[in-house]
């Protein structure tokens, strides 16, 4: 085997043993789920409670954490494939202001709405202490899994969860 061919079997070996070593979603511990009202940029108010009938995918995050920053693109990707379905993702911005979060949009075209957790005390009611924080809530408006840190979240066996909670 040829050095360059050594080296791409290697890249490939080391992103499949990534792929593999992806713990999966958590089934959500906490008892009740928490509230969540917040405005986005642009100054409009959402509640998880406007959701009820679709899945929603909830990522807390910042504009200075690099796995959040690398997630982004394949929450956007999971986003743009269940176009048309019952479901919606809700980014919600830990501890910045709209004018960063405008910045970070600018460089990273993203087609949900982000929101404004200015004070923190959305994301600690959510016990998201370490970011990128991810919760799946189902169409009943029940939290069902969570995930903390970086995830493919385009990946086929997250997708086909997602669509689990769409059908209830």
């Amino acid at each position: 085997m040829h050095r360059r061919e050594f080296l791409i079997a290697s890249l490939l070996a080391a992103v499949a043993g990534r792929a593999a070593a992806q713990p999966p979603l958590k089934p959500w511990a906490g008892i009740v789920t928490p509230p969540l009202e917040l405005t986005d940029v642009e100054g409009k108010t959402h509640r998880l409670a406007d959701y009820r009938g679709k899945a929603v995918l909830i990522n807390f995050w910042a504009t200075w954490c690099a796995p959040c920053r690398e997630e982004m693109p394949s929450i956007e990707r999971l986003r743009a494939a269940l176009v048309g379905r019952p479901f919606a993702v809700l980014g919600v911005n830990v501890g910045e202001g709209a004018e960063a979060v405008r910045r970070f949009q600018s460089e990273l075209p993203l087609h949900f709405p982000l929101l404004l957790d200015r004070d923190t005390r959305v994301s600690r009611g959510w016990g998201a202490r370490v970011l990128p924080a991810t919760f799946l809530v189902g169409a009943d408006g029940v939290a069902r899994f969570s995930y903390f840190g970086e995830l493919d979240w385009s990946s086929a066996d997250v997708r086909s969860t997602i669509e689990k909670l769409m059908r209830g």
